[in-house]
């Protein structure tokens, strides 16, 4: 019997027991989905039929309960979703786990178009279905199962003793190959493919920040940061679904920055975020994947949580041009170092190469991390939110002289030829137990990343919700718009109520990572940096929550 989280012994699948696709039918979307990923953009691909299949989340779900309820009948050997090369990926993967082989009907899978070829019944990326094997003469329970959540389930072949997969249709042996070469790590082959550093990369080393004159008036950068549509609130967009779905989103009115859902019937929570600044990723491959991953469980740390896993949807250009597979090589490379160094297995994920096209290029190299998180406690949830005036406000980790490929320098001085931000691994991760052990112990009442836009923008951020405002004094030892507007990487914004503050400044003091005093929160909304006014918070909220509207909106 085959258990959630367990995987299949290598000789447990059993020679003719019956192999079943679940879920939703195969359809030629799925197929030219796979093939987008395959050539590069031009003026005719608007004429492709969809390159990215539609997810069906309702479906999802009922996919998703009726594989629970199934495992649970004991009548299952084996499973697997179906994802990147659909069936045939399947059927070689879990044949060669389990050193078994597989004969398939491919005139037995369900499918939404008619005539559809051999080839694409067993290359299509549908989404939201599962390949089962079952053990023999316990059919009708795991159809009843599956009748019940009134999803498509058909036996589609069974399992054999070969160790090769064997595809018929219409009668006719259409395909036989041993399961094995298809599988990575297998006999499958691997490439050794041309890489190399570009140009733009020793460009980008030159950058100096001595040579950026600081502006003038920094509150005029303020209200750039605050109106540009990277920064301002994404609300437009995620309002218009529901957020309430399941009605166990514990973050839905209280500002986080991970997402965090109550598993029901228990004190514990799942913590969910995807991050990745992609011009991080153009700067250096490998240290801006990093800080995606570092970022991400930033973001866990702060909401409450421990990182645990991650997935990750790898976004790059044409592999076939070596500057650019230098790119993805970097970006693996980072994300390594990161998940091993927060001990974050990837359980999954994908890659989409060719996004690019003649007359643009490759797009930024955009390394998505989705990470996961637990939270043993939901006691420990912390929001991001400043509470009340008098309490003080802390900046966790180091103030850096840097601004480099921040969206200051960017968009405001549109200067691109620079290195990634700051960032020290293990200062990073040094700094998230701390953290974790001010959360534990209620040492503070709100945490938050400084991440795009830097501290000016956290400081914000915290202030919205509640309509608060701050009074803070900016570090003397550094370039003023580094210190606000500078993106170096390690950073937690925190507020502390002052009862708590020699607790705080005890614990502080018995780790190795820097913290300092900001200032304080204030009533009234009223933002003032070394008593210099930085406007009134309902005004940016006005200009913060409608950027997107203002662009995007009717």
């Amino acid at each position: 019997m085959v258990k959630a989280g367990e995987t299949v012994s290598a000789t447990s699948y059993g020679v003719g027991n019956p192999v079943y696709i679940v879920g939703s039918a195969t359809g030629k979307d799925g197929i030219h989905g796979a093939a987008f990923a395959s050539k590069n953009i031009t003026e005719d691909s608007v004429n492709d039929l969809p390159a990215v299949q539609v997810g069906d989340p309702f479906q999802e779900k009922l996919l998703l309960e009726a594989t629970l309820e199934v495992i649970k009948t004991g009548a299952v050997v084996g499973m697997q979703d179906m994802g990147a090369a659909g069936i045939i990926c399947s059927n070689s993967e879990m044949s060669a786990k389990g050193e078994h082989g597989m004969k398939i009907n491919l005139d037995l899978v369900p499918t939404r178009q008619e005539n559809m070829k051999p080839f694409e019944i067993l290359l299509s990326e549908s989404q939201e279905r599962m390949l089962i094997v079952v053990h023999k003469g316990r059919e009708k329970e795991v159809e009843a199962v599956f009748d019940k959540w009134d999803l498509n389930c058909a036996i589609i072949g069974e399992v054999t003793d070969t160790k090769r997969l064997e595809y018929y249709a219409g009668g006719v042996l259409v395909a036989d190959v041993p399961a094995d070469d298809l599988v990575l790590g297998g006999g499958a082959p691997v490439y050794e493919r041309e890489y190399k550093e570009p140009a733009y990369f020793a460009e980008n080393q030159k950058f100096r920040i001595e040579d950026v004159a600081e502006p003038a008036n920094l509150l005029d950068v303020a209200e750039h940061l605050i109106s540009h549509p990277n920064i301002a609130s994404k609300r437009w967009v995620t309002d218009q679904y529901d957020s309430m779905v399941g009605v166990a989103t514990m973050t839905t009115n209280r500002p986080c920055d991970a997402a965090v859902v109550n598993v029901l019937n228990t004190n514990k929570a799942i913590v969910i975020t995807t991050d990745c600044n992609s011009r991080y990723v153009y700067a250096d491959p490998q240290r801006g994947t990093a800080i995606a991953v570092a970022e991400a469980a930033r973001n866990i740390t702060c909401a409450g949580g421990e990182p645990v896993a991650i997935t990750n949807c790898l976004n790059f250009g044409n592999p076939y041009v070596p500057e650019v597979y230098w790119q993805f090589v970097g970006a693996i490379k980072g994300m390594s170092e990161a998940c091993l160094k927060f001990e974050t297995p990837v359980t999954g994920g994908n890659v989409s190469f060719y996004n690019q096209s003649t007359d643009d290029g490759p797009v930024f190299p955009t390394p998505t991390i989705g990470m996961l998180g637990v939270m043993d406690d939901i006691s420990n949830i912390m929001t991001l939110d400043f509470k009340q005036p008098d309490d003080l406000v802390y900046l966790i980790g180091e103030s850096v002289n840097d601004i480099a490929s921040s969206q200051y320098l960017a968009s405001y001085h549109k200067i691109l030829k620079a290195p990634a931000p700051y960032f020290d691994l293990d200062k990073e991760y040094a700094m998230h137990q701390v953290v974790k052990e001010l959360i534990k112990h209620k040492m503070i009442q709100s945490a938050h990343d400084v991440a795009d836009g830097g501290l000016f923008i956290a400081l914000v951020e915290s202030s919205l919700p509640n309509g608060l405002g701050f009074a803070i004094e900016s570090d003397g030892s550094i370039r003023k718009d580094a210190f606000l507007f500078g993106e170096a990487q390690g950073r937690v914004v925190v507020s502390v109520a002052p009862a708590d503050q020699e607790r705080f400044i005890e614990l502080m003091a018995t780790s190795e990572t820097e913290f300092s005093l900001l200032g304080t929160v204030t009533h009234l909304g009223k933002l003032s940096i070394d008593d210099e006014p930085f406007g009134n918070i309902m005004d940016i909220k006005l200009v913060y929550d409608n950027v997107l509207h203002a662009i995007l909106g009717e």
